[in-house]
């Protein structure tokens, strides 16, 4: 246990956040952790205890797509002394917050273990997707570097966390998600996949060279590497090399330079996991995987412009209680609302979309939105999801223009939004899907495949979308909406007049005439453009 009655802080107290204490449990790919904090009231926390054992879930895992009897039972003994613990604070099972990460994620007996575990320990476990990883592991950094916002904000910024079983990445420029994305290299998978074969340590840090290399090529799409100041990374790996290296050192983050960082890399490589233990003190579950571990770190680093190496002390598990201890955040849903459209709008540079037509048409989707609220029944979450349907419903033209509304459903529901899990990006593929041709169907698996009520936010949205779309129809930004109002069964959308007076909207009048089927059906209004 460590790190006992240290205090996080947090912003001005705000309404409806009381002090209680939780308890974070994380079942990751090398251990399962627990913190305790007592939550007061005020937006922070203050950590009570601190507990950890090694697990081998996710070496099972990585080797054979499994989680082996022996280690679902060392799992739910580990849980059930947790439990133990927890009662000495008041706790019950209920009170605390159990996640797992990539190795269980990826477990084919995910749901078996799962239910066991809830049936012998009373733990409810939710498996975090992996941009749901990166969400939370972006709250911690906030939150820690919260008085040192021009790390994040003054110039690009990478954070990055290698895990057991993957390397968690976000880019942002100055401030904003330029991309987020979860990468299968992780510290257990390549020491199942390269030296259970025997091979050398030379061929295995080829092997991670070779991994590193093709992912900074891809990110360099999003953005250019070399253009990144600021180099964030979190993880065990990393604060063991601040402890011995660090230039500055602030409580909640260290800073090393970029050469320090890159030496202590190496001469970690040099060292067997036995070196580890006898030499740098750490036990064996965090000295079998430092080499490779610092070793994708150094990596990385090389591919950036950033000369030195910001250390937050911090982790998802730290995500979890800020997300919990904050409350209802106005502030903070604002932020992480950015974050998402600029991920979304990321998404869509890549693909080249027409940004000014996207962005007009988000615009005009938001207006519409607002002034149905009685209408449609929807809330914040359903805005935000039309919002980044809108900014990509055009993203499938990359493809081929004939068709690109499929196009664009295949795009966004294999691709990753920071802030948005798999079911939003379900919903809002769906949506693009039906922003022009046929409406939703009983014989579309992937809509038939949602549930009642996320299919007709689909269609609500949907139906918004095209008629946003059609007063959009040449591309060129023409119609600004002055109002939105209802009138009896009609919705009229008046256009804000242009410089030289009353505009030609024939063209956007006929388009929205052959659109607005489906936004009469969803709502009972016919849309007018005046």
């Amino acid at each position: 246990m460590s790190d006992q009655g240290r205090a996080q802080r947090g912003p001005a107290a705000r309404p409806g956040t009381e002090a209680r204490t939780v308890a974070v449990i994380e079942i990751g790919s090398t251990g399962i952790r627990m913190i305790v904090a007592a939550i007061d009231g005020a937006g922070g926390f203050k950590v009570l205890d601190r507990a950890g054992k090694p697990s081998r879930v996710g070496r099972d895992v990585f080797t054979s797509g499994y989680v082996s009897r022996e280690a679902v039972r060392e799992s739910i003994a580990v849980l059930s002394s947790y439990r133990e613990l927890l009662r000495g604070y008041g706790l019950a099972p209920k009170d605390a917050s159990v996640i797992a990460t990539s190795a269980l994620r990826e477990a084919a007996n995910r749901d078996t273990f799962v239910d066991r575990v809830a049936l012998q320990t009373g733990f409810r476990v939710s498996v975090v997707e992996d941009i749901e990883e990166n969400h939370l592991m972006y709250l911690g950094v906030q939150h820690v570097l919260q008085d040192e916002r021009r790390l994040l904000t003054r110039s690009n910024a990478i954070i990055l966390e290698v895990g057991g079983g993957s390397t968690e990445i976000m880019l942002l420029k100055r401030g904003r998600m330029a991309g987020a994305h979860s990468l299968h290299i992780g510290t257990l998978r390549i020491d199942e996949q390269v030296r259970g074969a025997g091979a050398s340590q030379a061929y295995i840090m080829k092997f991670i060279e070779d991994n590193v290399r093709t992912a900074c090529d891809n990110l360099d799409s999003e953005l250019p590497l070399e253009s990144i100041k600021t180099f964030i990374v979190i993880g065990s790996d990393a604060r063991l090399a601040a402890s011995r290296i660090a230039s500055e050192s602030f409580g909640d983050y260290a800073i090393a330079t970029r050469e320090d960082f890159s030496r202590f890399a190496e001469q970690a490589a040099s060292l067997s996991p036995e070196d580890c233990v006898s030499e740098l003190r750490i036990p064996w579950s965090e000295a079998e995987g430092l080499a490779a571990g610092l070793a994708v770190e150094r990596l990385f680093l090389e591919r950036t412009g950033a000369e030195m190496v910001v250390v937050p002390n911090v982790s998802i598990r730290e995500g979890v209680l800020i997300s919990a201890s904050r409350g209802p955040d106005t502030e903070l849903q604002s932020e992480m609302h950015r974050q998402v459209i600029a991920s979304a709008a990321s998404l869509g540079r890549k693909y080249r979309y027409d940004e000014r037509h996207a962005r007009h048409v988000s615009e005009l989707c938001l207006a519409i939105y607002d002034e149905l609220t009685r209408e449609h029944g929807l809330g914040p979450r359903e805005r935000l999801l039309l919002e980044a349907a809108a900014i990509l419903h055009d993203i499938g033209t990359f493809i081929r223009s004939s068709g690109h509304h499929k196009h664009g459903e295949y795009i966004v529901a294999n691709s990753e939004i920071f802030g948005l899990n798999r079911g939003d990006l379900t919903i809002v593929s769906n949506v693009v899907r039906y922003h022009r041709k046929a409406p939703p169907s009983n014989l579309h698996v992937n809509f038939i495949a949602l549930p009642r009520e996320d299919r007709v936010a689909v269609m609500k949205l949907a139906a918004i979308l095209r008629v946003a779309d059609a007063l959009d129809r040449g591309h060129d930004q023409r119609v600004s909406l002055a109002s939105v109002e209802r009138r009896e069964d009609r919705l009229v959308l008046r256009a804000e007049s242009g410089e030289s007076g009353a505009m030609d909207l024939s063209l956007e009048r006929l388009s929205l005439a052959e659109k607005s089927d489906m936004f009469e059906n969803a709502f009972g209004l016919e849309p007018v453009l005046a």
